[in-house]
């Protein structure tokens, strides 16, 4: 795909009115590019969510829950890593999308709280399941933003999307086959990033004080 390319059909469905779902339907078919890869992931976890919220059986849930924190762990890791950083490269310090990638950082930044303290959570405690929700809501936010505001912005940027696609294709597959690493919020609630609570330090041991020697009398001779 020419890297204009996108850009260009997305000003065209822009000006007839479309956006959204609509806006990506292009995209997403066969396409290996950046947007569509992203696109396709929003999809899946979309989709998780929406299992989720009808399985009846908690064993299900749990299941779905944790495919659905994988795929977002490993979703944030290659935006953060390799797209949100190839879109800034192309903005100005006073470029209005600088404010629009702020606000996508901070919304990954919530989202990776609530999965480390879900994390962190017995999945049979009281409010593991309203949190997952909460996390669900979350995201479903984050999603339209991005592809409402984000990503048509940053179709509009001379970036080649077919390479930057690769390389994240090729990170995605990498987390896929190692245990993901943890993030800075896992450590902030104690963490391993791959839903393992911390054992905490253990304190040294407090020496105890030596014993005084009693001092030595000599005999008078």
């Amino acid at each position: 795909m020419n890297c204009d390319r996108p850009a260009a059909w997305i000003s065209i469905l822009n000006y007839a009115g479309l956006g959204g779902e609509e806006m990506f339907d292009w995209f997403s078919a066969n396409s290996n590019d950046a947007v569509s890869l992203l696109k396709r992931d929003h999809d899946t976890v979309k989709d998780l969510f929406h299992r989720f919220e009808g399985a009846e059986q908690t064993a299900e849930k749990r299941k779905i829950a944790r495919q659905a924190i994988e795929e977002l762990r490993i979703h944030s890791a290659i935006e953060e890593e390799i797209f949100y950083p190839a879109v800034r490269e192309h903005l100005s310090k006073n470029d209005p999308k600088v404010q629009v990638m702020n606000e996508a950082d901070e919304e990954h930044h919530v989202a990776k709280l609530l999965i480390a303290e879900l994390d962190r959570m017995q999945e049979s405690g009281d409010h593991w399941e309203a949190k997952f929700k909460v996390l669900a809501e979350s995201v479903r936010h984050h999603i339209k933003e991005e592809e409402d505001q984000m990503l048509p912005k940053a179709t509009d940027l001379q970036i080649d999307f077919e390479e930057l696609g690769r390389r994240m294709e090729a990170r995605k597959q990498e987390l896929k086959s190692h245990a993901l690493p943890p993030t800075a919020e896992d450590r902030m609630v104690g963490t391993t990033g791959n839903g393992h609570t911390r054992a905490p330090r253990k304190k040294p041991a407090a020496r105890k004080p030596a014993a005084r020697r009693s001092p030595t009398h000599r005999t008078a001779r």
